[in-house]
């Protein structure tokens, strides 16, 4: 059986790396000052950033139906099924929309909630290739990615309140004493949600308390405390040099996890906590 594996741009693989690995990556779609852009295809990195630090109007969307589903049409041409893994159903109704258009096609659609996002989702897209690589059926595919979806961990820094201020996610006051008393918070997403996980000082306290976490996190939900059947990554916000350097101590602790992968945070993330900020996530490996 010939199966397509097709994810969105939340994952962080690009159109070029889409089309390389034989993936199929739909653009997220922004407004941005009343005008629409899709990401990775007129909407770069570098033009997102310098648009939301110069404070213009943006907000999230989800593709189209009639998109979504004639890449579906189109692919269904040439393969015997789809396998879609959309960024997590709680921190989008993307899921929730693909889940209901996937009705329509016999069950050759196979909409896979498996609660991710970022690095995170970018593996679980990476695994559902080898697996369909290897002759694994669709269902079966669909099985392994949703069994295992509580298999990663994120933690995120931010350098400012200013964006979730923005974004309503906290009052004015609070962030305006987050900036005087210099918060660094930090968050983290396990499954449906962002959510608050502690308040730092300082980038370098911030940093400890994400390496423990994630070392916590290790030790007692994937038993694996050296990183040996774990991949690990850091993200970042336009924060190139602080995520190389991050890397490089995390790659001192944990000398047996292999290497260290870095990517950009997805924009959608992005857009609600503003650049500056820097990630640590963990995904145990999925045994296919």
């Amino acid at each position: 059986m010939k199966v397509a594996i097709v994810t969105d741009s939340n994952s962080g693989i690009t159109q070029k790396q889409g089309k390389e690995a034989g993936i199929y990556v739909i653009p997220m779609p922004f407004m941005m000052d009343g005008a629409m852009y899709y990401e990775d295809i007129s909407l770069s990195q570098q033009e997102f950033y310098e648009k939301l630090k110069s404070g213009a109007d943006i907000s999230t969307s989800q593709p189209s139906p009639g998109e979504l589903m004639d890449l579906w049409t189109e692919l269904l041409k040439d393969y015997d099924a789809i396998v879609h893994i959309p960024m997590s159903s709680g921190l989008s109704s993307s899921c929730q929309t693909a889940t209901v258009l996937a009705e329509e096609f016999d069950g050759k659609v196979l909409v896979v909630n498996n609660q991710r996002i970022s690095v995170t989702q970018r593996q679980s897209v990476l695994d559902a290739k080898d697996m369909a690589d290897r002759g694994i059926c669709p269902e079966k595919i669909k099985e392994k990615l949703e069994e295992t979806k509580m298999d990663s961990t994120i933690y995120i820094t931010l350098d400012t309140l200013e964006y979730l201020k923005r974004g309503g996610r906290i009052t004015p006051a609070a962030a305006l004493l987050g900036s005087f008393l210099r918060i660094k918070p930090v968050l983290t997403i396990q499954g449906e949600k962002l959510d608050a996980f502690a308040k730092a000082r300082t980038m370098k306290q911030a940093k400890s308390m994400m390496v423990a976490a994630v070392r916590k996190d290790m030790e007692e939900r994937f038993q694996d405390p050296e990183g040996v059947n774990s991949h690990m990554s850091v993200v970042h916000s336009d924060s190139v040099e602080a995520a190389l350097e991050f890397r490089q101590e995390l790659q001192e602790l944990f000398p047996k996890t292999g290497e260290i992968y870095v990517d950009h945070l997805s924009l959608s993330v992005s857009c609600h906590i503003g650049p500056g900020a820097l990630a640590v996530t963990c995904t145990k490996k999925t045994e296919l």
